[in-house]
């Protein structure tokens, strides 16, 4: 059942102004329908008769555990396995063959940026896995996925490897479930331990800094930076292109493109799929 609160403008624009410090996630005006939706259950919990209740709450001094049930809530988490499958190919057919090759010594390191539920790492993992064993001795010096996320909630859920038959319907082909899951009695699915072992989940504000996490050869920033203003998904990419090592490469979102920034990424279309090196 919603909970049905009032929502002034004023109430809109604070609530729209903490949302947008706190993760830099943009409302736009005509959303007010999404946060009655999504805020209902905490509004109930807290006994918040108003957004201005709720928003005073979060000022507050030790409002943090609320503060990170408002980010799970109003964080989207639409995600596939394989989304838009042209990255996928590239990662397999162009980028591993290449860093494989090149850094024969070197840990490969990719970062999956606003991981979600986990249906992108895991799918990176396949990638790979797929890759050594059509390539038996490359990429001896072994590989790294770090999959970050603001959420804790969808982190938590993307750490256990369970998934519904629903949610893997949505992109995973009958012969990768076959071949990279394990199936519980409760009906759930179980991503395989050789598959879970690659990846390292880790909660990330893309916000903050990006230092701690050293050097990728590639990051997969893909379907978030949409939710961004402009100068926000700029300092977001610039702090990006210091995590990539030289040459390294940056995959986007499909509706995502990359512009202002051309002294230190370049496009290189792959046909299908657009991809961007680090300068």
């Amino acid at each position: 059942m919603t909970h049905a609160f009032s929502i002034t403008t004023e109430d809109f624009r604070q609530f729209s102004k903490f949302l947008e410090e706190s993760c830099g996630i943009l409302l736009a005006e005509h959303k007010q329908y999404l946060v009655q939706s999504r805020l209902s259950k905490i509004m109930r919990e807290q006994a918040c008769g108003s957004l201005k209740d709720l928003v005073d709450r979060l000022k507050r001094p030790g409002g943090n555990a609320l503060k990170e049930n408002v980010i799970n809530a109003m964080t989207t988490n639409e995600t596939l396995w394989f989304r838009d499958i042209h990255p996928y190919d590239i990662l397999a057919k162009r980028l591993l063959p290449e860093i494989a090759s090149e850094r024969k010594f070197q840990k490969l390191r990719i970062w999956s940026a606003a991981c979600s539920t986990g249906q992108e790492p895991y799918s990176i993992s396949m990638v790979i896995d797929e890759f050594k064993r059509t390539n038996p001795g490359m990429l001896s010096s072994g590989e790294e996925i770090l999959a970050t996320d603001i959420s804790t909630q969808v982190l938590e859920q993307a750490k256990r490897g369970e998934y519904e038959m629903l949610a893997l319907s949505r992109g995973l082909s009958q012969e990768r479930l076959k071949k990279y899951f394990n199936s519980s009695s409760d009906g759930s699915w179980q991503v395989q331990a050789g598959i879970k072992s690659r990846v390292r989940f880790q909660s990330l504000n893309l916000l903050g800094q990006y230092g701690a996490l050293g050097q990728f050869d590639i990051i997969f920033c893909r379907n978030v930076l949409i939710y961004f203003s402009s100068d926000v998904k700029l300092e977001i990419l610039r702090k990006m292109r210091r995590q990539l090592r030289p040459g390294g490469y940056l995959l986007l979102g499909a509706s995502e493109s990359l512009s202002g920034l051309s002294d230190i990424y370049k496009m290189i279309h792959c046909r299908p799929g657009i991809i961007y090196q680090a300068i």
